[in-house]
């Protein structure tokens, strides 16, 4: 538990050493807790998620880095690897390619990656998953990313 935390110490001072450094993603250590963290990442430019924010949830294990963190969207999200309730992130780094050379901050960019490009081979979200290929995916990911209804 010792080097879990000397390691996240050492990830919160670069964070706030390199604030400016990565304007995509915002990481926020709990005041009380240094194994929960909360990030705002912004959405890719060029996809569905383009000029929205998501906030992420880490719950970091004691084991830290030798197991990966528990990540999760908070906001909402229509992804092929984000469980649309739960916000759980299907990701092999997450998973069992996971390396303690990943930071919380390399997380955070592999997620806005697979914002960028999804997997619906591997869906979480099997409705998302089924859109991958074809048009309507960009509106439906648009229409939820926004909350929009349009009247039928």
């Amino acid at each position: 538990m010792q080097a879990s935390r000397a390691r996240l110490f050492k990830e919160y001072k670069e964070v706030q050493r390199e604030k400016s450094a990565d304007p995509d993603i915002q990481l926020i250590c709990d005041d009380s807790n240094i194994f929960k963290w909360t990030a705002l990442i912004k959405g890719p430019s060029e996809t569905p998620y383009e000029g929205g924010v998501f906030q992420l949830a880490f719950a970091i294990p004691e084991q830290y880095p030798l197991l990966p963190p528990q990540v999760r969207f908070l906001t909402k999200i229509f992804h092929p690897n984000v469980h649309f309730k739960t916000g759980e992130i299907c990701l092999d780094i997450l998973k069992n390619a996971w390396s303690p050379a990943w930071t919380l901050q390399s997380v955070c960019r592999a997620i806005i990656a697979l914002m960028a490009h999804p997997e619906p081979d591997s869906p979480l979200n099997c409705d998302s998953g089924n859109f991958g290929f074809i048009s309507n995916y960009s509106t439906l990911a648009f229409t939820y990313k926004f909350g929009i209804v349009s009247p039928g």
